[in-house]
């Protein structure tokens, strides 16, 4: 394995000027990690105010291993994320090894069975977690690399950390922000080669679903699937945006000739900003600021 050819990518960093590193133990620490990316977001719980973003993307990864070896240089290079007294660490994983499960119906001890429903699983190399939504009373349930858990609950013996999974994130930050409006849009997450997309009515999760994207016409396809499953028109059904799209890029023109009611989605309403947050467009980093609304 060559490893000195890896190398990570620091591509935005903001920083609230009241972030105080003698006050850590104060704050929570949101770590969201991907495949291909990597952020870091640290909120003050006594005033819900983000102080610091980070994101990182990282290379195009041949193993698990590769990973590993990566996260543990960007972590042993980084100022804070060794810390051990955060007030507390949540972390959240982007897979496609998940599965939401109705609370009343969930058992702990049948979380494997449930994932393989959705997915090939190995309880020999993978940890099965679970976490729970507050507003839809839904578990969900993942999947996660024995090497990688380890690790990361290595690295805070002292403060364990609370997983959970970006779908969770997602549903629970659209859930909330759906219930300050009065119409039923589609809400659209798009991620870096992934699209995630939700239906919410009256308080109530009504879909939602990831897809793996290749190419820009992926986008599209899979949104007017979806459109005509849940009886949406294209012309007029309202669709909410958030995620990694520029508001003047050609990929937002070229998504606005198929789909004419699109509106940018904003940031979660509980979280306050400081004016040093303005470089970032509102609708990015949804569902990173979306983790603090978990258990």
């Amino acid at each position: 394995m060559q490893t000195t050819t890896l190398n990570y990518k620091l591509i935005k960093k903001v920083r609230d000027e009241r972030f105080d590193e003698e006050f850590i133990h104060q704050y929570h620490l949101l770590i969201h990690l991907g495949t291909r990316d990597f952020q870091l977001c640290v909120i003050d719980p006594q005033e819900n105010r983000v102080l610091l973003l980070e994101d990182f993307v990282l290379p195009n990864l041949a193993s698990h291993q590769e990973l590993l070896y990566l996260l543990d240089q960007l972590f042993d290079s980084h100022a804070l994320l060794k810390a051990g007294f955060w007030k507390k660490i949540s972390i959240s994983l982007k897979s496609q090894k998940f599965v939401q499960v109705p609370q009343a119906l969930f058992a702990e001890e049948a979380m494997a069975d449930y994932l393989k429903f959705n997915a090939h699983v190995d309880p020999q190399k993978e940890d099965f977690l679970s976490t729970v939504n507050p507003t839809t009373q839904a578990v969900t349930v993942f999947a996660v690399n024995k090497d990688l858990k380890n690790w990361l609950d290595g690295l805070y013996p002292n403060n364990k950390p609370v997983f959970t999974h970006q779908s969770a994130a997602l549903i629970e930050g659209t859930l909330q922000a759906s219930m300050l409006r009065e119409d039923n849009p589609l809400y659209i997450y798009v991620d870096r080669f992934k699209l995630h997309i939700l239906s919410c009515r009256d308080g109530k999760l009504i879909y939602y679903n990831q897809f793996a994207i290749k190419e820009f016409s992926d986008y599209v396809k899979y949104i007017m699937l979806v459109m005509k499953s849940l009886n949406m028109n294209q012309q007029t059904s309202q669709v909410v945006l958030w995620g990694y799209i520029g508001k003047n890029s050609p990929h937002y023109h070229e998504l606005y000739k198929y789909i004419n009611n699109v509106i940018f989605g904003n940031r979660p309403a509980n979280l306050a900003f400081s004016y040093g947050f303005d470089e970032l467009q509102d609708h990015h980093f949804f569902d990173l600021y979306s983790i603090y609304l978990m258990e």
